[in-house]
């Protein structure tokens, strides 16, 4: 690749970022709503994918860490500034993750995707029954923030997200994730520390899980703890890093990207079929794209070289 088509790609991507700092002076309320939907989902999607991606271990703790950011921003947006906030937000979910990844990632395969998907369980109803049992009310009130603010600061964690997400794929610690998910013995033989990496790099993902649960609270007025440990903050970013393909960072954008604006065009068009569809948009994509919508362009390549091929024999 050549200096002058890496910038560009460079060019390009700092026009697409100054274009998107630009939408909200000329949007529609509505329009700013869609976007910090499907940056939040990028986020959750990047972030799951930084970890899970290359060393194969699924996790479905998201609801967790996401949860835990919405109820920090719950507890303190009231008492401190909304950057502490969401920086604690993200710092609590990152300990949390620590605690789970000491003490689970030594499981592998279905054992840590069912242990993770319970913890996310536990913690739900953990915080249900503190709040009927010592506060004595479900819920919490959160102070609002304009969408515009939201938009900026969603803005801000996804390309911080973004960044990250690409220094750790193309540095050592990306190629040494690899390893481990080709053959974590053989990883472990070479001299990678298998079980510090794996619970780094878990943390750092959460970090902007927790980081985005913190700010995205501010959009309702109200939360209680089957809105913010909901599963589906779990299975969706699982769900979007396949569909658009869980190998590259541009396929996990474009996923999350996809799905939350077809979600919501599916429960505004048809909000009676709108599971139906979307399940079956999944299960076509997953059965015929198993690389994903970033897999759709090599499958083309083939389809069209094997229609040239018979052309030529014929």
């Amino acid at each position: 690749m050549t200096h002058s088509t890496n910038f560009l790609r460079l060019l390009s991507l700092l026009i697409f970022i100054v274009l998107l700092a630009l939408i909200p002076r000329y949007a529609q309320p509505y329009t700013i709503i869609s976007l910090n939907s499907i940056f939040m989902y990028i986020v959750l999607t990047v972030s799951w994918a930084m970890f899970s991606g290359p060393t194969h271990y699924i996790s479905l703790a998201s609801a967790a860490f996401f949860g835990l950011g919405i109820y920090v921003s719950a507890i303190l947006g009231d008492k401190l500034p909304l950057l502490v906030v969401i920086g604690f937000g993200g710092l609590i979910s990152s300990l949390l993750a620590l605690l789970v990844g000491l003490s689970s990632l030594r499981l592998r395969g279905m054992y840590f995707t069912i242990f993770t998907f319970g913890l996310s369980e536990l913690i739900r109803h953990s915080v249900l029954w503190w709040e009927v049992n010592e506060t004595g009310t479900v819920g919490r009130w959160v102070i609002a923030v304009d969408n515009t603010t939201v938009y900026y600061v969603m803005l801000a964690i996804l390309l911080i997200t973004l960044v990250v997400t690409y220094i750790i794929k193309h540095s050592k610690y990306g190629l040494a994730l690899l390893s481990i998910g080709e053959s974590e013995e053989a990883a472990d033989h070479i001299g990678i520390n298998v079980n510090a990496l794996k619970i780094i790099i878990f943390a750092v993902g959460t970090f902007f899980m927790g980081a985005t649960g913190a700010i995205m609270a501010t959009r309702w007025s109200y939360i209680d703890p089957s809105i913010a440990f909901n599963p589906l903050f779990s299975f969706m970013p699982v769900l979007m890093a396949i569909f658009g393909g869980v190998g590259q960072i541009f396929g996990q954008v474009l996923g999350a990207a996809v799905l939350t604006l077809l979600a919501d065009l599916l429960l505004t068009k048809l909000p009676y079929y709108y599971m139906l569809l979307y399940g079956v948009i999944l299960i076509i994509v997953i059965l015929f794209l198993p690389k994903g919508l970033v897999g759709l362009k090599e499958e083309v390549k083939l389809w069209l070289r094997g229609m040239k091929q018979r052309y030529e024999n014929t």
